[in-house]
């Protein structure tokens, strides 16, 4: 188990600090406005618009109902894949802006970005996707990369690792 998520948290660092730099500012950017925006308008968090009037934690009142809508297995349990999803969009984003644990967050922004691509945005055509495509995008380059070397997995993975990295 220690070995797995080692192996999770460990980041791939690039030859130059210059190119860790240039793939940190699409993952910091995409978190901070998943975190920031997308999510906070759905789950509650310090930051979430007061006008939203959602509890720590609370996923917006509207947002099971949209879930069931997509039927098969959302209208099954709704209220789950609506808390599922705005979490991974708020606090799965918030990992993502400081590069905490990325690859797991990554993850769950990646599902997330699947449903709303092919359950909520594509009968809208193409152009409506372009958000959940872009974060999808970037939530499989950090899966694959982790945080580089400017994220907290970097620095638990030195502290924590007696490898060089």
């Amino acid at each position: 188990m220690k070995n797995i998520l080692k192996k999770i948290t460990q980041p791939t660092v690039l030859p130059y600090w210059s190119q860790d730099l240039l793939l940190a500012i699409p993952r910091i950017v995409c978190g901070y406005l998943l975190t920031s925006d997308f999510g906070a308008a759905k789950f509650g968090l310090p930051w979430s618009p007061v006008d939203n009037n959602l509890g720590l934690f609370e996923v917006a009142f509207w947002f099971p109902k949209d879930v069931a809508a997509y039927g098969g297995i959302f209208a099954i349990a709704p209220a789950f894949f609506a808390w599922m999803g705005a979490f991974s969009e708020a606090v799965g984003g918030l990992f993502l802006l400081f590069g905490l644990q990325t690859r797991v967050a990554s993850f769950l922004i990646f599902c997330t970005m699947l449903v709303a691509i092919f359950m909520q945005q594509i009968q809208n055509g193409l152009w409506n996707c372009l958000p959940a495509l872009g974060f999808l995008w970037v939530s499989l380059l950090t899966m694959v990369l982790g945080s580089g070397r400017f994220g907290i997995d970097y620095l638990i993975f030195k502290k924590y690792s007696h490898e060089t990295i």
